[in-house]
């Protein structure tokens, strides 16, 4: 059941599920919490954990923030599920902008996080990342009418694996799944593309007084969040072990659900 904390300022959206050591799933840009039901939530349940999922502000059932929000406020929001949700700390689990929000939280807020997995993650922008995230936005600002096809045809490219695209009946259902997300991002969701390029670090250094124990897992063939930037992450935090799970792109978790659920058990639990 969908519950909803009120800051005062936005709403928040989230579901829980299970029951024993909370770990909460920060998912990425333009994607509602439920994302994660399908593979992530019940392998976790399984293992022996609460799992809380959320809505970021500008998708699912959270505040759409049309005027715009940065990652800052993103990790603000988390910081305030991980506050209303648990005793006041939780393991975190988050995916592209997700993992930012999570890793932000990390260095801000270390009381809250036990442990930290950071799935196709970046510590800083590249051209790639700018370029996407502006094409994105400009479709919305620009009120384009994008062929369905098309936009299936160029997000299948952006964030599968060829691995993914190779069987066709596989590939076919990636391509269905892909086509029941507008064509044309909302207010939020263009918003959320936004909040991708701000609130850097300075320096990637800064990670160093990362404190909690982390796993950083990058996808080999990952476009938009690519390997050699993980690799950067994990190098800059203190003890952090790297994964690179093969034949997966920025949607790993989904492509390779089984390897990826082995990694997060197997770090949550060890």
């Amino acid at each position: 059941m969908t519950e909803f904390i009120d800051t005062g300022d936005v709403t928040i959206a989230y579901e829980e599920f299970g029951g024993g050591p909370t770990v909460v799933l920060v998912m990425g840009a333009g994607s509602p919490g439920r994302v994660w039901r399908p593979y992530q939530v019940p392998a976790l349940v399984d293992a022996g954990f609460r799992v809380v999922t959320y809505d970021h502000r500008g998708v699912g059932g959270s505040s759409e923030c049309p005027e715009g929000f940065t990652l800052a406020d993103l990790t603000d929001d988390l910081a305030t599920l991980v506050e209303k949700t648990t005793d006041g700390h939780a393991h975190i689990v988050g995916t592209s902008i997700g993992a930012r929000a999570a890793q932000r939280l990390a260095l801000t807020r270390p009381e809250l996080v036990d442990r930290l997995a950071l799935l196709a993650t970046r510590g800083r922008g590249d051209a790639a990342l700018t370029a996407y995230a502006h094409a994105q936005m400009a479709v919305h600002d620009q009120d384009v009418a994008v062929p369905t096809e098309l936009w299936v045809a160029l997000n299948a490219l952006a964030g599968l694996s060829p691995a993914s695209l190779r069987d066709d009946a596989r590939a076919q259902d990636w391509l269905d799944m892909l086509g029941m997300v507008p064509a044309t991002p909302s207010a939020g969701v263009r918003q959320q593309f936004a909040a991708a390029l701000t609130d850097f670090p300075h320096d990637i250094t800064e990670f160093g007084r990362i404190s909690a124990r982390t796993l950083v897992v990058s996808f080999t063939d990952d476009r938009l969040s690519p390997p050699h930037l993980g690799v950067e992450v994990a190098r800059a935090i203190p003890d952090a072990r790297h994964e690179l799970v093969a034949e997966t792109g920025h949607f790993g978790y989904l492509e390779r659900p089984e390897e990826v659920n082995r990694l997060l058990v197997d770090f949550l639990t060890g």
